[in-house]
């Protein structure tokens, strides 16, 4: 095999170039390598790569050349020194926060996060015996005041899953750092184009990369970044012994999206702003959330820690959930579908999806009223996009 040489890329020629391994055959699209094992000219070469003495792939659970190919594009993407790719987002997440803990160890967690993330912290973990405490994400002196001598690590969002709040990284970063916990990002709302955790203090970084990466609605995977001591010490093992390895085919999939991330995010997120200050002026919308807008309640640190605003929008329809229900159904060319991400436009409620097994006190908490809907804009004309909305709230009151 050989690999291509690593120079001073910038991201678009990275995503392209980065991380490629070619066979003696030369191919130009990357090689998929559908195996779930690996041969060895002899009983003496199989021990020395066991013992890991001699390099080469082993068994695909833990380690394939596809997948190889996605960890290290990912690297040059973000700025890590390794990575190890999973067959989901959740997978991600659960390796990330659960490969270092153990029974008596604390974790502070912002209390904005994706479904599925909140039940591992509030559901799972204690099961375990680790003790959590949910934060207000955008108050530090929250951070600093929920740490504990047994606090190991921290974890957030941002922007947060459906409002959109931007939580400071560096602060809490800088939090962490003080009481030698690990803070790990999911930065799958950002993606690595337009916010860099590691940049910015973070120690892990995750993505579900079902959502932008993959970007067309093909495939799920995910994706742990970060040093390659942690990696090595406490994600390995975790991650060979438990198997939520990727699957090559999905790796594959996940190259060829990444060569048009940065095309297509960069359309998604001009689009988005274009429809951002839209349904800010429209008569039936209550409240708008997005990050590139003036008025989003963290503005000073979005223009601090992103070089984009997002291809998500939050907003409230007025009338609560039933209005919320008539736009949604009422919609022609953006699609009902808890996905984001996508070249294709799709909205969901998310009082009654993605959040729907928190509390309504929760929900309120976190700003999830019963008219609020969040919107992932895809690749279609704005103006498309934009007539399709107004029809719809035009029908839904």
């Amino acid at each position: 095999m050989t690999s291509e040489t690593k120079r001073n890329w910038k991201p678009a020629t990275a995503l392209v170039h980065g991380g490629t391994q070619r066979s003696a055959f030369g191919e130009t699209s990357e090689a998929l390598y559908l195996t779930q094992g690996f041969v060895y000219d002899s009983a003496e070469a199989a021990e020395a790569r066991f013992k890991g003495e001699a390099p080469g792939f082993i068994y695909s659970r833990y380690a394939n050349p596809t997948v190889d190919m996605f960890e290290r594009r990912m690297c040059e993407l973000e700025g890590a020194e390794d990575a190890r790719a999973t067959a989901s987002g959740m997978a991600a997440v659960a390796a990330a926060l659960l490969c270092s803990l153990g029974a008596g160890d604390h974790v502070v967690a912002a209390r904005a996060l994706f479904g599925s993330c909140r039940w591992i912290v509030e559901t799972l973990m204690p099961k375990y015996g680790i003790e959590t405490t949910l934060v207000d994400g955008t108050d530090i002196d929250a951070w600093k005041s929920a740490v504990r001598a047994n606090t190991k690590l921290f974890f957030l969002e941002s922007p947060t899953n459906p409002t959109l709040e931007v939580i400071d990284i560096a602060a809490v970063a800088a939090i962490a750092n003080e009481c030698g916990a690990r803070l790990v990002v999911d930065n799958v709302f950002a993606t690595p184009l337009q916010q860099k955790p590691l940049a910015l203090g973070a120690h892990v970084v995750v993505y579900s990369a079902t959502k932008h990466i993959d970007g067309q609605g093909r495939c799920l995977g995910g994706v742990v970044l970060s040093d390659k001591a942690w990696i090595d010490d406490k994600l390995h093992d975790y991650f060979r012994h438990t198997g939520p390895s990727l699957s090559p085919f999905n790796a594959w999939t996940l190259l060829k999206g990444l060569e048009t991330l940065p095309l297509r995010v960069r359309q998604q997120t001009e689009s988005a702003a274009r429809i951002a200050g839209h349904l800010a002026c429209h008569p039936a919308i209550e409240r708008v959330v997005y990050p590139g807008r003036n008025d989003h309640p963290q503005a000073d640190i979005v223009a601090r820690q992103m070089t984009g605003g997002s291809t998500l929008i939050c907003f409230d329809v007025k009338g609560g959930k039933s209005a919320a229900f008539s736009f949604q159904n009422g919609l022609d060319l953006v699609r009902i579908s808890n996905n984001l991400g996508d070249a294709k436009s799709l909205i969901t409620h998310p009082a009654t999806t993605t959040h729907k097994n928190l509390a309504e006190a929760a929900r309120l908490e976190l700003g999830i009223n019963a008219g609020t809907v969040r919107l992932s804009v895809g690749l279609e004309d704005a103006d498309d996009l934009i007539d399709d909305l107004d029809r719809a709230l035009a029908r839904a009151a």
